[in-house]
């Protein structure tokens, strides 16, 4: 049997590797109610977990990206999955909920140095018809990690602990550390960029205060000095983002790229789409959980309906970008995420969870629809030059729309559990006392997510009355956040449909030669749906970068 060749090892290294941190962001979400009882977090605490590992995945991956330039890529990615393994053993081994924050943060710095360098090292391997399929086993590698992540969380957490959720990464990483040491060849290109600590640090605190401003609104008070000194210095802080960027000679973000609406549009896509329904994932798998009472196995295995739709329409989607107008995709894709939140959103107290399901399927068809048309279109709208930088950005935009999304949604869900459920209770003598004898340390526990552990100190009765009107409250909530996630995504949908216009897209061509197509055919330039699709065909993965057969020349070795 042949020896299997070096460029084969470089993409299992690499999908492996990529597959490995793209499930930690999925993976997670089944396992937060038991991380909650485990480490006695609060809800805040929760949003952190998931919060934490997206906030630095998006701060490093523009960073990661020119390090890879500076040092190697084989360099950068290897230092990645160390950092990746060592911080979900740390993971795995958190006594608090701060030491689990702290680690998912760094867990989220190596994953942004393995994502930045992925798309390079295949475009560096592979050249011809042999690229196109290296990003189609990449692409579909990137699919499964998304369908899957919620069944596997569910069945490590059920069957040996949400621990191992983080415990497996770290043999897996071994041996993708072994393979890319070992299997990839070392790059030996020479370069100049540097790295642009000014836009790096004053981005990374931005999003940072932010985040954080909005998470403790409730508790501190949205007029209080705290939030309002948090929300003033993230904006004073991007404000000195764009200025450190304008006057940059090498940016981490080219702002010139921003004159584009098409960009513009792409970038609107990506962060609205994360900060609906994605961002809604937390909050749903607490509804199944702990509204529903199913186990994180079972609760996996509900979400199925939408990651399986994702994963089957998703390539059929890449297909029809060579048939169809970008716009036109990414916007009936919004649409459809639209109208499945709208259709989650009316559960009531005595719903089942076939409640959710024409909605999981909607919603699902429009992510298959939207993910491999915005990670084709998100290079096909700039320079060639300038690829790179703007898959890393599409990456970045999504990574800021979960962590925003999850805390916006996060505030509101905090302040509307207290109304509704106070409500409920109100409506009866029986609840009237339940709130008198509850106090603030009642409505501090609906706000932290802890009603069941404030329920022990109550006599039966009280207990049967709080956790019915908790319940109810807890699903009228979760409706009005998925409405709120529906308005989002159709804004999605509007401004991809007023912005991707097809004037701005920028003639493809395949890696190493023109793209052939006649004027007026699928996919040449200035036909109907011209994009990048043609020349990367494996660029149909939900979180795929659509980079393959478009390399960047300044970050590809030849």
């Amino acid at each position: 049997m042949p020896a299997l060749d070096r460029k084969w090892w470089t993409l299992i290294a690499v999908c492996t590797a990529t597959f490995m941190l793209l499930l930690d962001i999925t993976v997670v979400n089944v396992a937060l109610p038991s991380i909650e009882r485990s480490l006695h977090s609060s809800f805040s605490d929760l949003q952190w977990v998931v919060d934490a590992y997206s906030l630095t995945l998006a701060a490093f991956l523009l960073t990661s990206g020119v390090l890879g330039d500076m040092f190697g890529r084989r360099t950068i990615f290897t230092v990645g999955l160390v950092i990746f393994s060592l911080s979900s053993l740390v993971c795995g081994l958190a006594t608090s909920s701060n030491m689990l924050n702290f680690s998912r943060a760094v867990q989220g710095i190596g994953g942004a140095a393995m994502f930045a360098t992925s798309i390079a090292l295949i475009a560096t391997a592979f050249h011809g018809k042999e690229r196109g399929t290296a990003f189609g086993i990449y692409g579909a590698v990137l699919g499964a990690a998304v369908a899957v992540g919620p069944l596997i969380g569910g069945a490590i957490t059920s069957g040996i602990g949400w621990r191992w959720i983080f415990f497996v990464n770290v043999p897996i990483g071994v041996l993708a550390v072994f393979i890319t040491l070992s299997k990839i060849d070392r790059s030996t290109q020479t370069n100049t960029r540097r790295v642009d600590w000014a836009g790096f640090l004053t981005f990374s605190v931005s999003l940072f205060l932010l985040v954080l401003g909005l998470v403790r609104g409730n508790y501190d008070g949205w007029g209080s000095t705290k939030i309002l000194g948090l929300l003033i210095g993230s904006a004073v802080l991007m404000l000195a983002f764009v200025v450190a960027e304008w006057r940059q000679k090498d940016p981490m973000l080219d702002l010139t790229l921003f004159k584009s609406q098409a960009f513009n549009g792409v970038s609107f896509t990506a962060f609205t789409l994360s900060a609906s329904i994605f961002a809604m994932f937390l909050y749903l798998t607490f509804y199944i959980q702990d509204d529903l009472g199913y186990g994180p196995f079972q609760a996996g295995l509900r979400f199925l309906p939408i990651t399986l739709m994702m994963f089957v329409v998703s390539p059929a989607a890449g297909k029809l970008t060579v048939r169809i107008h970008s716009r036109y995709l990414l916007g009936a894709g919004l649409l459809l995420v639209s109208g499945g939140l709208l259709l989650l959103g009316t559960t009531t107290r005595s719903s089942s969870w076939t409640q959710l399901l024409p909605g999981f399927i909607l919603s699902g068809i429009g992510v298959g629809l939207v993910n491999p048309t915005l990670a084709s279109t998100s290079v096909a709208v700039v320079p060639f030059q300038r690829s790179g930088m703007a898959s890393g950005a599409n990456s970045t935009f999504r990574q800021i729309g979960i962590a925003t999304g999850i805390a916006g949604l996060g505030a509101i869900f905090s302040h509307q559990i207290v109304t509704k459920t106070n409500a409920v209770l109100a409506a009866t003598r029986a609840g009237q006392q339940v709130v008198h004898q509850g106090g603030s340390a009642l409505t501090q526990a609906m706000q932290a997510g802890a009603v069941r552990q404030a329920m022990a100190a109550m006599p039966g009765p009280a207990q049967s009355v709080l956790l019915a009107a908790y319940r109810v409250g807890f699903s009228g909530t979760l409706n009005e956040l998925l409405r709120i996630s529906a308005v989002v995504a159709l804004l999605g949908a509007i401004l991809a449909l007023a912005l991707v216009r097809q004037k701005d897209f920028v003639p493809s061509f395949a890696g190493d030669g023109a793209l052939a197509a006649s004027p007026g055919a699928p996919g040449a330039p200035g036909a109907p749906g011209a994009s990048s699709t043609e020349a990367a065909p494996g660029a149909s993965g939900p979180e795929g970068n659509g980079e393959g057969a478009r390399p960047d020349p300044e970050t590809v070795v030849a």
